[in-house]
């Protein structure tokens, strides 16, 4: 126990109950639901613009098929908010630590129903893409503000619970939004973008549900001290540890894309082109995203052991559907990927928000998210050079699977040589 800390046996009359290891908060109740739903509706709002209107674009491409250019601009309407997100997610970590963490969630999250229904309007292509980049400016603010909150509200497995619960939702949202936008894409290229306006019903919920984190309730978080007690000091930011698990985040996003973003290509290869197999074979992947995150939340002990394991289930999802020459071996390849996937993304998440402190978790958090959403952007335009240079996409899929193998090794003889560096001397 921290010597700052007034024992259990006599508290003194003002001090609040120090909060259980758990969570800084109730995990129970209506308004732990409430706060848990909210941060979970706020972390697929990004989801929601990534797929959301990818089902209309052929339909964008002919409406402004005389628009020089178009054939570039339309897609980037699709892509840009990612790359906005990536660019801009440690600007809105830094403005996180210093403005606070609720006040920009809430603004942002009104900001996105703005942005993002202006296309409704626009009659310029040029104008839409330019909106579709301020919707990816919002997005990186709600992800880095709901990401944060979640480490400044919780902490140990009930975080962990929490962040792999962060990527469950992604994962099925991923799938329910591009049926949503399908579906309403038939009345007309314009109208899924309609459904960004539900954040305007998100952001008075959060304004109401959402309790303000303080300094002092970071530090009960991290297991440390109550409201009533001193803040223990601030270390420096850990940029040099934070740097090299961006860096892994970064290939991590590559591998986590590839199946939602070349899967229906992979079976087109094969001579599939049945809409009603590729959803299958989407529903699937997400399934065993979402069944991997499960996993996650139920695996005791630290995450960092188990990556060098992660990345070899992916790299071994790879290699299945690299050497498939029917849909079905093709599926049961990308469902063990998937699986690893789900694994991987709250494991790298975890492992960051160890690293920081309340003060620099909006930062350190950011720079995260752009790691995740820069791996996101380049992961179609890494497989499309990996693929003109090897002749088709399985074998691309086959080159990313040995890459995911060769960084589970090297993680694994990092961790034996770090094992080996603090064993104790023979007596």
């Amino acid at each position: 126990m921290p010597a700052s800390m007034p024992s259990p046996s006599s508290p003194p009359a003002h001090a609040e109950p120090v909060p259980p290891p758990g969570a800084i908060l109730p995990t129970s109740g209506a308004a732990h639901r409430l706060r848990v739903s909210l941060l979970m509706a706020g972390s697929c709002l990004p989801i929601l613009g990534a797929v959301l209107i990818a089902p209309v674009l052929p339909k964008m491409q002919d409406h402004f098929a005389e628009v020089p250019g178009a054939g570039a601009l339309v897609p980037m309407a699709l892509t840009v908010p990612a790359l906005a997100l990536g660019l801009l997610a440690p600007f809105a970590g830094v403005i996180v630590d210093r403005l606070g963490r609720k006040r920009l969630l809430i603004v942002a999250t009104v900001l996105y129903a703005i942005f993002g229904t202006a296309p409704l309007w626009l009659e310029s292509l040029g104008a839409i893409v330019a909106s579709r980049a301020l919707v990816g400016i919002a997005e990186a603010a709600i992800m880095t503000c709901c990401t944060t909150l979640i480490g400044d509200y919780y902490s140990g497995r009930t975080r962990d619970r929490y962040l792999a619960l962060q990527t469950m939702c992604a994962s099925a949202s991923a799938t329910a939004f591009f049926v949503i936008g399908g579906a309403a894409g038939s009345a007309g290229w314009r109208t899924p973008f309609w459904i960004y306006a539900v954040s305007l019903l998100i952001a008075p919920l959060m304004a109401i549900g959402l309790p303000k984190p303080t300094a002092a309730t970071g530090a009960a978080a991290e297991g440390g001290e109550s409201a009533d007690t001193a803040v223990p000091p601030k270390r420096s930011f850990p940029f040099r540890q934070l740097a090299g698990i961006c860096g892994l985040t970064v290939f991590g996003a590559l591998v986590f894309y590839t199946v939602p973003v070349e899967m229906s290509y992979l079976l087109d290869d094969l001579g599939v082109t049945a809409t009603s197999v590729i959803g299958l074979a989407t529903a699937l992947a997400s399934a065993a995203t979402v069944a991997g995150a499960i996993t996650f939340a139920k695996l005791r002990g630290a995450p960092g052991p188990r990556l060098p394991l992660v990345f070899a289930l992916c790299a071994a999802g790879f290699a299945v559907m690299w050497l498939a020459d029917s849909a079905p071996l093709l599926i049961v390849g990308a469902v063990l990927n998937c699986l690893g996937t789900g694994l991987l993304l709250p494991s790298l998440l975890t492992i960051a928000m160890s690293k920081l402190d309340f003060a620099d978790r909006g930062r350190g958090t950011g720079l995260w998210t752009a790691s995740f959403f820069i791996g996101q952007f380049i992961c179609p335009l890494v497989l499309i050079a990996a693929k003109s240079a090897l002749g088709t996409l399985a074998a691309a899929v086959g080159l990313l699977g040995l890459a995911s193998a060769v960084v589970a090794a090297g993680l694994f003889l990092t961790a034996r040589r770090r094992s080996a560096a603090v064993a104790p001397l023979p007596q």
